[in-house]
């Protein structure tokens, strides 16, 4: 089946076309792939960051917030466990776990199982913002996806898991 007019000559073919012309003994087939997950990662990038800031947050703030939303109530965990659920490092996390106190979104309480150690607790604002964000991110990234049927979807997400597998 020939490829459908916007599958053919996008800006990754022309790049890949002028690079086997300086490069002709280097395959550059990986780049069909790499070079588009790059250009899609960048495109979420900015879809993310809309999406966030339609309600009223910054990324990295949102990621913080949606750790401790997806615990139970009462949405808390340590600073280590988010420093593990967020993959940023403690200093890092100190700085946004002060910003996201100032701003209400969190609160800081002593862990009652260790009095040296807190606990971080999402509060109702910043529920109520992660899950206006998640909302919005959802939304924008079905329309993101709307070109793809289902099975398309499911196919691309199966294959995307097994190269983010491969390359753990």
């Amino acid at each position: 089946m020939p490829p459908n007019v916007n599958e053919r000559d996008d800006e990754v073919d022309l790049l890949i076309d002028a690079w086997s012309r300086r490069l002709p003994d280097v395959d550059l087939t990986p780049l069909d792939v790499m070079s588009r997950l790059r250009r899609v990662s960048n495109r979420l990038g900015r879809l993310r960051a809309d999406a966030f800031s339609g309600a009223g947050l910054a990324a990295w703030e949102f990621d913080v917030l949606a750790a401790l939303r997806r615990e139970e109530a009462p949405h808390e965990l340590s600073p280590a466990q988010l420093i593990e659920a967020t993959m940023i490092g403690s200093g890092a996390m100190t700085n946004r776990l002060d910003n996201l106190s100032r701003r209400g979104l969190v609160e800081r309480r002593p862990n009652p199982r260790d009095g040296r150690s807190v606990l971080v607790r999402l509060t109702a604002d910043g529920a109520t913002r992660v899950d206006d964000a998640m909302r919005r991110l959802a939304h924008r990234e079905a329309e993101a996806l709307r070109g793809l049927t289902h099975e398309e979807q499911a196919t691309l997400a199966r294959l995307l898991r097994r190269l983010a597998q491969d390359s753990a």
